[in-house]
């Protein structure tokens, strides 16, 4: 029951934070350099799949082994953003190094974003599995 609703606290975390990131933060910046390259709206099946596997990987890596260890919400907070550093720091440098019109600040932009996206979301669903888990217990 934990693990189940480690994941979806964090997976709905992460989905919801997403798009408001993606909406007032990541778009608006990505249509100053590359907006024809754009769609009009996003290919929901791919984001889907992306988003299920990343949270995944996430409580594999992070939340579970924290609710294994007793680790600290910062500890979790940290580990989970530096993956979020890894992942998205792998898109955006790829992008840079080998697409015209890819810049520094769209590098800058989405990077942090999602450091701070994933850390965020693996805290919440850590605390919120942590709480369940005392009620239950």
């Amino acid at each position: 029951m934990t693990i189940a609703i480690l994941y979806v606290v964090t997976f709905a975390v992460f989905l919801t934070l997403d798009y408001v990131g993606l909406s007032y933060l990541i778009k608006p910046t990505f249509e100053k350099d590359i907006e024809p390259l754009l769609l009009g709206s996003p290919r929901i099946g791919p984001a889907f799949a992306f988003y299920a596997f990343y949270v995944v990987c996430l409580l594999w890596f992070v939340s579970w082994p924290a609710l294994q260890d007793d680790k600290s919400l910062l500890w979790v907070f940290g580990s989970a953003a530096l993956i979020g550093a890894m992942a998205y720091g792998t898109y955006e440098f790829t992008n840079l190094a080998t697409l015209k019109d890819w810049t520094w600040r769209m590098v800058a932009t989405d990077l942090t974003w999602g450091t701070v996206l994933t850390g965020t979301s693996a805290t919440a669903g850590v605390f919120v599995a942590r709480l369940v888990g005392r009620t239950v217990a």
